[in-house]
């Protein structure tokens, strides 16, 4: 689908590597360029495990973590729009463990341990969490058109109060943080009466640093409170997120009531559909930013292992070379924040590329400094030399191959017309109001325009734009928008406003202050029956009128 250089050179780079597609490509810059630095440096112990095909070419998939009965197993459900094989749902933590809900030919559980082994799947190194966490990590499958572009893991409820002391048995926010690096969307869901940021659930939040960008928060079940406390709850959510979240940008939040039941409070109904449609928009837009993403996490990843190497190499620098080991590596562990700081001035690193010091010291207690390898500049420059020459071209060739064939977007279930029919957002509102309508829709309160047309001194059944100016600017709006509202109106160009073309402009301005958006090109059903090209329209106007 995707090639990686022209035709005309044989689908071959400078030095000789093909690829076929972008997957390949970043596959095989992995293994040939990363891949030797992270194991030279022992980036896997310390971070993340290496990355197979299966990482690669798997489908986008989508995190939900949040609470307990905060509607995550209902939210699947809801975007399915059927149950899934192992779905319970319950206002008790009733998913007690990792669901990740992928497409099948067939509908049936694949129990953990047996999911781990399969090549084809992005899940082996979760075998390292052991026994315990694979006894609670399932795949289920089926046939569902939403599955066919992504995947969606499911996680357990992270428990408050008391509850929240019961060890899991496995490290939770450690496995958080390995699904974190691998998916491309998390939704973190809150229950609009289930707002306090439990101590596990803010130990999970920040397992997902670094991953800022992939983000997006749901306040669950908006429709059991009115608007006043809803304005409420909203504020209290954002203060909670900015303790935990330190992030200078406000997270997105989607407000809605996400299940198939009767809204409880219809106030905000249209306020729920536009952001769900918001939200939808986004998920959908997955498969088509997957390939860049892929490429974006290969870059971070590719800075972290650089940092790393240059880390590991300090301290073994440093290291005497016979007697007083142990206490160097005291001395060189209890100096890492200033030996940070060294780097970024020697090799010129910003702050934000080095790991978290305190982890990093805690890890560094278990090794042996003077077995670690010295710096190898071969290593790092070729790193260096695939960020700057390879990944920039193959930037490039994904849009230029996107724009040949466009991925298709995520479709079925909920998404399955969310924006066409009678039920799509905007159908039979502002600009789009009167468009299935017999009637010209602005004949309805002509009579009330023709009143002020009339008081603006028409000449030969004309208003010049200076006396209309002087109406128009009573709506307060500014002067670019006028402007727009003008040149929809002055439908023969004249610089002047007939009757009809004044009660257009006068329709359109409502729109506006009604806080719909215009449209570039004024709609065939609000031309008005005068300036219409089809002759029929001047007598179903003038019969409307009758």
């Amino acid at each position: 689908m995707f090639s990686w250089v022209k035709q005309e050179h044989g689908g071959r780079n400078k030095e000789g590597d093909m690829y076929q597609t972008v997957t390949e490509g970043l596959q095989t810059l992995y293994t040939k360029k990363l891949l030797p630095l992270e194991e030279t440096y022992l980036f896997h112990d310390f971070h993340s495990p290496a990355l197979e095909g299966a990482d690669f070419q798997s489908k986008p998939m989508v995190l939900l973590v949040g609470q307990y009965s905060t509607g995550k197993t209902t939210f699947i459900r809801y975007l399915l729009e059927e149950d899934f094989p192992g779905m319970r749902i319950g206002p008790e933590p009733t998913t007690d463990g990792f669901i990740a809900v992928m497409h099948g030919e067939t509908e049936g559980v694949i129990p953990g341990n047996a999911l781990v082994v399969d090549p084809k799947k992005p899940f082996r190194k979760l075998n390292a969490f052991g026994n315990t966490f694979l006894n609670r990590f399932f795949c289920s499958q089926m046939p569902n058109q939403v599955l066919q572009s992504i995947s969606i893991i499911d996680t357990p409820g992270i428990l408050s109060g008391e509850k929240q002391r019961i060890s899991r048995g496995y490290d939770f926010a450690e496995v958080l943080r390995w699904f974190g690096e691998r998916v491309d969307r998390i939704i973190l869901l809150f229950d609009a009466h289930k707002l306090d940021i439990s101590d596990e659930f803010s130990e999970a939040i920040k397992a997902l640093k670094g991953q800022d960008d992939k983000i997006r928060v749901v306040l669950n079940k908006a429709d059991q409170v009115d608007t006043q406390q809803l304005m409420r709850v909203y504020g209290a959510l954002m203060w909670s997120l900015g303790k935990v979240i330190n992030t200078p940008e406000v997270v997105r939040v989607y407000l809605g009531s996400f299940w198939a039941k009767p809204l409880q409070n219809t106030e905000n109904r249209r306020l729920f559909e536009a952001e769900s449609q918001d939200l939808f928009r986004d998920i959908q837009s997955l498969p088509k930013n997957a390939a860049l993403r892929k490429l974006n996490d290969l870059i971070k990843r590719a800075r972290l292992a650089k940092v790393h190497a240059y880390i590991i190499s300090y301290l073994k620098k440093e290291m005497p070379s016979l007697f007083g080991r142990e206490k160097k590596k005291e001395e060189l562990i209890m100096r890492l924040p200033e030996i940070y700081t060294i780097l970024q001035r020697e090799h010129h690193i910003s702050p934000g590329d080095f790991p978290n010091v305190t982890k990093m010291q805690d890890m560094l207690q278990h090794y042996d400094f003077s077995k670690f390898p010295s710096l190898k500049m071969k290593l790092i420059e070729s790193v260096d030399k695939m960020l700057a020459t390879k990944i920039a071209g193959l930037m490039a060739m994904i849009r230029e191959e996107e724009s040949k064939q466009p991925p298709a977007m995520v479709s079925g279930g909920a998404f399955e017309g969310s924006e066409d029919g009678p039920f799509g957002r905007g159908y039979g509102e502002g600009i789009s109001a009167g468009a299935d309508a017999d009637d010209w829709i602005v004949s309805r309160d002509k009579h009330r325009y023709d009143e002020i047309f009339y008081t603006l001194m028409p000449v030969n059944g004309k208003i010049t734009g200076v006396n209309a100016k002087k109406e128009m600017m009573n709506s307060r709006l500014p002067n670019t928008v006028l402007g727009k509202i003008w040149k929809l109106a002055d439908c023969d160009q004249d610089g002047m406003l007939d009757d009809e073309e004044f009660a257009l402009a006068q329709h359109l301005i409502q729109i506006k202050l009604e806080g719909y958006e215009l449209p570039n090109e004024l709609p065939n059903h609000l031309v008005p029956p005068a300036h219409r090209k089809n002759p029929t329209a001047d007598a179903l106007y003038n019969h409307t009128e009758d």
